[in-house]
C-alpha cells in the first residue's frame, strides 16, 4: 500500500463535470429569450400574448433540437449490486451502476451506497466517446491507465469494437444518422421562423411539418439499435438492462408538437385565414382600409387648370 492506496491507484478519480456544450446552447437560447422579454412591453393589445407564445415555443423547440445532440441519456439503465471495486483486490462494495448512452458515446456512473466505503468516496461518471473523430479504444485505454474501478471498465469493455458483443458499430451508425436528421430538423426550424415572418404563412406550416418529420426520423434511426439484443451485462446474478431515456422522449414530444402546429397552420390557412393572420399579427385593420378621407387639400395653382 502507498499511503493507504494501492500503487496502481495513485489518486481518487473525480466525477466528470457537466457537458460544456449543453451549457453553451442553453445560455445562447436563454439570452435570446431574455432579449425578447425586454421588448415585449412595447407590443400592444392581444398581439403581446400571441408574440410571447410564438417566440417562447419556437425557442424551446430550437433549444431541444440542438441540446439533445449532446446529452447522454437517449438510453439508460441502473443497477444496484455488490461487486469488486478494484483489480487484484478481494474487497466488495455496494454500488449503484448507471449506463447512459447518447448519440456520440456513453457514460458509466458509479456511486457508492453509502458513498463512503473503503476509506474513500465512490462517485464516478466517466465518458467514453465514439462519435465524430473520437477514438473509443483510446478512451478505454486511458481509463485503464488511470486505474478506473473494475465495474466501469467492465461495462465500457462491452462496447469496444473488439468485444464479441459487437454493439458499438450499431450505436455508432444509429447515432450518426440520428444526429444528421436532427441537424436537418434544426435547419427547417430556422426556415420556418423566417417564413412565419412573411405573409406566406402556409409555407411556414409546411416547413414546421418537415421539422417534426425529421425529428421523428431521428428517433426511428436511433431505435434501430433495439432490433439487436444488447450484450448481457451481469454483476453476479443481476443484469443491467436499459430503456429509452429523457432525451428520446423529449425529442418525441417536440416532434409531435411540431407536427401538430404545422397541421394547425395549414388547416387554418385553408379554412380560417383571418384567424391565422391575427395570431401572427399580420391582419390589417378593416376599419383603416375602409376609412374615408375627411379633408381634401388642393393646390391652388393647379386647381383652375385641373377644373
Amino acid at each position: 500500500l502507498f499511503d493507504g492506496v494501492y500503487p496502481f491507484y495513485p489518486q481518487q478519480r473525480k466525477a466528470a463535470v457537466f457537458d460544456i456544450s449543453i451549457i453553451i446552447v442553453t445560455v445562447v437560447f436563454l439570452t435570446l429569450a431574455c432579449s425578447f422579454l425586454l421588448i415585449i412591453p412595447g407590443i400592444r393589445g392581444r398581439a403581446r400574448l400571441y408574440w410571447t407564445l410564438r417566440v417562447l415555443l419556437s425557442l424551446a423547440t430550437g433549444v431541444v433540437i440542438v441540446a439533445v445532440q449532446f446529452t447522454g441519456d437517449w438510453e439508460h439503465g441502473w443497477l444496484r449490486a455488490n461487486t469488486s471495486y478494484k483489480s487484484f483486490s478481494p474487497a466488495q462494495v455496494t454500488v449503484d451502476i448507471g449506463l447512459h448512452i447518447g448519440l456520440a458515446g456513453l457514460n458509466v456512473t458509479l456511486q457508492g451506497a453509502p458513498p463512503r466505503q473503503l476509506n474513500e468516496t465512490i462517485d464516478y461518471n466517466e465518458h467514453f466517446a465514439w462519435g465524430g473523430g473520437a477514438d473509443y479504444e483510446r478512451s478505454y485505454g486511458a481509463g485503464l491507465r488511470k486505474g478506473l474501478p473494475t465495474p466501469i471498465l467492465y461495462v465500457a469493455e462491452k462496447f469496444r469494437a473488439r468485444s464479441p458483443c459487437g454493439v458499438q458499430q450499431q450505436y455508432r451508425s444509429a447515432g450518426r444518422y440520428a444526429s444528421i436528421a436532427l441537424w436537418v430538423a434544426f435547419c427547417t426550424w430556422l426556415l420556418s421562423n423566417m417564413l412565419f415572418s412573411t405573409p406566406a404563412l402556409v409555407y411556414g406550416g409546411y416547413t414546421l411539418l418537415l421539422t417534426g418529420a425529421f425529428l421523428i426520423l431521428s428517433l426511428l434511426s436511433f431505435s434501430t439499435v433495439s432490433t439487436s439484443l444488447l450484450c448481457p451485462i451481469h454483476f453476479g446474478p443481476l443484469a443491467l438492462h436499459t430503456a429509452y431515456g429523457g432525451s428520446f422522449w423529449l425529442t418525441l414530444a417536440v416532434g409531435l408538437l411540431c407536427l401538430l402546429a404545422g397541421v394547425t397552420v395549414v388547416l387554418l390557412h385553408h379554412f380560417n385565414l383571418d384567424l391565422l393572420k391575427t395570431f401572427f399579427d399580420l391582419r390589417e385593420d378593416l376599419a383603416e382600409e375602409c376609412q374615408e378621407m375627411t379633408q381634401v387639400y388642393i393646390n391652388p395653382r393647379s386647381a383652375g387648370r385641373g377644373l
